[in-house]
């Protein structure tokens, strides 16, 4: 039997467990399982990779980052990005690995398809927020990051600013489930037809972000299909 599992905290609206029990039962995966492993203290994390037959986990919030110390290796894109979300387990050895940006990256090409995009503005910085940035340099999009104690933030976003940018990104967890009604503070006036809006979040799967930039006339997405990239990138990992 081959163990898998996500480590985060808390994992009570997970994506990745439902998703890979799926995944095993369609691709008629036998003799695995994936486990959601709530870990509140990094220091837990040693008990865990002395799980017999851990073959790799996920990690998510607020782990992405932290856990870097913890691992023997980091690869070449997670090491530039800063922030791991995929784990492989050889021989006792955890070898840190970064699938957002794929999964991003491969979501956002299904979104803008011909168009080209100049300009993006990403609103948040957290983990999610630097594997955004390692893929649109990877696609040659200028982007700006607004934070909340950053040079541009949300005091300073103006209109004229926001029409400037093609693209709006939202790593923040505001309007996710259940705080639905929550949504990044910037001047949805300004959002036109000429706009793509991606919110990471996928649940619910139009967040009150979305559905601003919806009925300003922007393209929308949600981050189901990010998600879904990144976990068959995994599970490719995993089985390489």
């Amino acid at each position: 039997m081959r163990h898998f599992g996500l480590i985060g905290y808390p994992l009570t609206h997970s994506f990745s467990p439902n998703y890979f029990k799926n995944k095993f039962e369609s691709i008629e995966v036998k003799h695995a399982d994936y486990k959601s492993f709530e870990i509140h203290d990094l220091n837990s994390i040693k008990k865990l990779v002395k799980t017999k037959d851990l073959s790799g986990f996920n990690v998510t919030i607020p782990h992405k980052q932290s856990i870097i110390p913890y691992l023997d290796e980091l690869t070449p894109e997670a090491n530039a990005i800063g922030s791991v979300n995929c784990v492989k387990v050889v021989e006792g050895k955890l070898i840190g690995y970064n699938t957002d940006a794929f999964g991003f990256k491969t979501s956002l090409i299904h979104l803008i398809g011909d168009k080209t995009i100049e300009k993006a503005i990403i609103l948040g910085n957290g983990g999610s927020a630097k594997a955004v940035q390692y893929a649109l340099k990877q696609m040659k999009i200028d982007y700006s990051i607004v934070s909340r104690s950053g040079d541009l933030n949300y005091n300073n976003l103006s209109p004229s600013m926001m029409r400037t940018y093609q693209l709006i990104i939202n790593t923040t967890p505001l309007g996710m489930f259940p705080n639905v009604e929550e949504h990044p503070d910037i001047p949805y006036e300004a959002i036109t037809s000429n706009h793509f809006a991606f919110d990471l979040i996928y649940n619910p799967s139009e967040t009150a972000f979305l559905r601003k930039c919806s009925l300003a006339g922007a393209a929308i997405k949600n981050g189901q299909e990010m998600l879904e990239f990144q976990a068959d990138k995994s599970w490719e990992i995993w089985n390489a």
